[in-house]
């Protein structure tokens, strides 16, 4: 593939590599454990459960006992190969905002736990999304206040830790309780990542792993970000009642996890296709964080410094870079609309009104999950001409921006890129050809 005359096939081919990295069927069986004397159970959560669940039925031996139970998001289990038994029980809910399917799903996950004994062993299938897949709220909240608390975490531009840390405390099932449920049975946790610097604990809000956070540290969350809760959770969060397991905590002794796919993985295997392409390759970082549309920016000055000075690269090249963004959603005035998109797409609104055109700059942006925010698209494309195309439209990008509605604006250039979900999840990918 000729990544001068057809560059979207050669980011796009990129992305297929980074996501083919990340399936859970090529990289599950080596974290197997082999079966207990007693039962084996598995729970599990998030957009990779229902890929992760198969793996499993595929590796694990065919006269060993398997059961158990793994909540994954609407439209997210993949099509069962030919001849795979199904023996796990894959259900679907809503994400990114839990609904009434997922708090019933939680439930039964956590009913599961119940006569478990050290003689058995709990398989925890766990990966982005499950944070609202996984849903249980803290005594005194409701699903309704989840939801709200939910949105309104989306909306303010928290970052991923910050609402995990929140999501643990008002959670009965998050930071380290399903494990803490399971005792005295032997837990082993197979994860694919989805965080900016890989710690399990984050994970969708870690639910087998000790957690370091506090009480404290929610209630500061939510007072920087203007969220409010019902005053007698309030209450329990400053007491210190709705505290998480903490590190050292014996009920975990033994137990294991594992990291089977992460960001770093897969942008190392698109850098190595690159390559393979005649196209130097450089990894910016797989721990991007920061408001999605001044990335974008950033991305933008770099690209128009290799184009132009030939510096800090020479072309041609591509620049990679990985992590978990944030979209402010902006206020808008009575009557006005909010706009759709994700992480991805406001990042090349914010990439496209920077690079003003630049000659031979060419972008993809996309979730790994096939989907940015809640849209039906992955991401977008950005090129040479993205910007005197939208104005020949009518599309002035400021105002698109100015309401975060990237969705709209790719939609009306037919830029969007479209994949459908992926089945697996190492959060945003990013690749910027320069020619």
């Amino acid at each position: 593939m000729n990544p001068v005359t057809h560059p979207r096939e050669f980011l796009e081919h990129l992305y297929d590599v980074a996501v083919r990295r990340a399936l859970p069927l090529h990289n599950t069986a080596a974290f197997l454990p082999p079966p207990p004397k007693g039962r084996t159970l598995v729970l599990g959560a998030g957009k990779a459960g229902g890929a992760m669940a198969q793996a499993v039925e595929a590796f694990w031996p065919p006269d060993a006992a398997l059961d158990g139970l793994v909540v994954t998001r609407y439209q997210h289990i993949p099509p069962r190969p030919p001849g795979l038994k199904q023996r796990i029980e894959v259900v679907e809910a809503a994400h990114p905002v839990p609904d009434a399917a997922g708090l019933a799903a939680t439930e039964r996950i956590l009913a599961l736990t119940q006569g478990l004994t050290k003689d058995d062993l709990v398989l925890c299938l766990i990966s982005g999304g499950g944070s609202a897949l996984l849903t249980l709220p803290a005594a005194g909240l409701t699903l309704e206040d989840k939801q709200r608390i939910n949105k309104a975490l989306l909306h303010s531009g928290a970052n991923i830790a910050e609402m995990n840390c929140v999501r643990k405390h008002l959670s009965r099932i998050k930071g380290g309780r399903l494990a803490q449920a399971c005792f005295p049975a032997r837990v082993v946790t197979l994860t694919i990542s989805d965080v900016p610097g890989d710690d399990p604990s984050i994970i969708a809000s870690g639910p087998t792993v000790t957690d370091a956070t506090s009480c404290a540290d929610a209630l500061s969350i939510l007072k920087r970000y203007g969220i409010d809760v019902p005053g007698p959770v309030a209450d329990l969060l400053q007491s210190g009642a709705l505290e998480t397991p903490k590190p050292g905590d014996p009920a975990f002794a033994g137990h294991e996890i594992h990291l089977i796919a992460t960001p770093q993985q897969s942008l190392d295997a698109a850098a190595e296709a690159a390559r393979a392409a005649g196209v130097a390759a450089y990894i910016l970082s797989d721990e991007m964080e920061g408001e999605s549309r001044e990335v974008g920016k950033v991305h933008a000055a770099l690209a128009r410094a290799v184009a132009n000075k030939g510096q800090p690269f020479q072309r041609p090249c591509v620049i990679l870079s990985g992590g978990e963004t944030t979209v402010t959603v902006r206020p808008q005035p009575p009557g006005v609309a909010r706009g759709r998109g994700g992480r991805a797409g406001e990042f090349c609104l914010g990439l496209a009104q920077a690079l003003q055109g630049q000659p031979s700059v060419y972008a993809l942006a996309a979730d790994t999950d096939g989907i940015d925010g809640v849209e039906d698209n992955a991401g977008a494309w950005v090129e040479p001409n993205t910007l005197s195309r939208a104005l020949e439209k009518g599309l002035k990008i400021d105002a698109y921006l100015d309401r975060n509605d990237a969705y709209a604006y790719f939609a009306g250039l037919g830029d969007l890129v479209t994949t459908g979900p992926t089945f697996t999840n190492v959060n945003d990918f990013r690749a910027v050809l320069v020619l």
